[in-house]
């Protein structure tokens, strides 16, 4: 039977909100990684028999089928194909997951995989700004009003009992561990550097240092007059691409790659629509009893950290050490450019269980709409 591996992961810099990587053009960051995969494996292009690429906001410069446009910006023969996945946060972790059952199913012999979302030029919501993506039938089941992340973040703080110093805590830790990790050259190996204008970025872009609580604590409440998220224990908006090369064992070996890792479980699951963020618990459950990998053999765990109240409420469900859950940072300090989000997440936890030595890793995602993908990686 087929298998699905991992040859390369690669991503871009993170960029700020109208930072150096606002000035590129979605597809263009899309390309940087296309042809960094190429660079770093020296596959031939005309091999890849599809690119299947996560994007959020589809509208304006994110429309028509980014991915098909990326496979060209890159100079990429016209002979390949690409489409583009659409699970809110959770699309190119979703990505990944259709470029599995691809090569599992023998569709693909080499898939690429991964996202995009420059969140500067193309602001999330714009989508739904031209019209209401909520019929009769919907909004006579959860009512009228839009489903909101922030208030969810809230109601999860309130289930929880979390703490506003918890949550800053929390951000405090993830700004403190990307700042250890772009020090001591962690991220070198996953980041693809870019040009913009007349830049070269090489690092993430809002890692902030120096943080305290005192000074977290004179943030405002974000959503809720009387809450505890604030936009420093928020993810942050930014942008940014990134990219994986996915094969078989046997056509790795065949065209002289060399696996890193292979998906060993990939599931996904519904959660309720509000408040929309629990999703990650019952998909890591569901990943769990699906794989038959116990929660003590698995060494570390990328939650994505959409809001702090979101992954500490799936630790304290799951009891893990905390050390072991996004050790070299997570989207509070790193940035979550959406559609990208899952790509880069699975790219810096492959790159982290290479240099530990680690035999599993497992990421999970809440996603807009009451859903979570989770999926279990096996070092090679």
């Amino acid at each position: 039977m087929n298998d699905a591996v991992i040859v390369a992961a690669v991503r871009t810099p993170v960029g700020k909100r109208g930072g150096a990587l606002s000035s590129i053009h979605p597809a263009d960051l899309s390309a940087h990684v296309l042809e960094a995969l190429v660079e770093r494996t020296g596959i031939h292009p005309a091999l890849v028999d599809d690119v299947v690429w996560g994007c959020v906001s589809q509208v304006g410069e994110q429309t028509f089928d980014i991915a098909r446009t990326a496979v060209l910006s890159a100079g990429w023969p016209e002979s390949v194909p690409g489409t583009t996945v659409d699970r809110q946060c959770g699309s190119s972790q979703q990505a990944v997951h259709f470029g599995a059952a691809g090569l599992i199913a023998g569709y693909y012999n080499v898939v690429v995989v991964g996202g995009v979302e420059n969140m500067s030029r193309v602001p999330m919501g714009s989508a739904a700004a031209t019209g209401n993506p909520f019929g009769e039938r919907y909004t006579k089941r959860y009512g009228a009003e839009f489903p909101n992340q922030g208030i969810g973040a809230e109601m999860i703080a309130d289930a929880w009992g979390l703490s506003r110093t918890r949550l800053d805590e929390f951000a405090l830790t993830s700004h403190e561990r990307a700042a250890i990790a772009t020090d001591a050259g962690l991220f070198t190996t996953e980041i693809e550097p870019i040009v913009a204008g007349d830049k070269l970025v090489t690092t993430d872009e809002g890692i902030r240092r120096g943080g305290t609580l005192d000074k977290l604590s004179t943030l405002r409440p974000a959503f809720r007059a009387d809450g505890r998220v604030t936009a420093a224990n928020s993810s942050q908006i930014s942008d940014g691409a990134a990219a994986l090369l996915m094969t078989t064992s046997e056509a790795a070996a065949a065209l002289g790659l060399t696996p890193l890792a292979r998906v060993h479980t990939a599931v996904v699951t519904g959660s309720a629509p509000m408040p929309m963020l629990t999703g990650p618990i019952p998909a890591t459950h569901k990943v769990l009893a699906k794989s038959g990998v116990g929660l003590d053999e698995i060494s570390v765990f990328e939650v994505n950290e959409a809001f702090a109240s979101v992954v500490l409420a799936w630790a304290a469900e799951f009891d893990v050490d905390m050390a072991r859950v996004n050790p070299r940072g997570g989207a509070i300090a790193l940035g979550h450019p959406l559609g990208r989000s899952g790509a880069r997440l699975m790219t810096t936890m492959l790159h982290h269980m290479r240099a530990e030595n680690i035999r599993y890793g497992l990421q999970t995602m809440c996603e807009g709409g009451g859903q979570a993908n989770a999926t279990l990686l096996e070092l090679l």
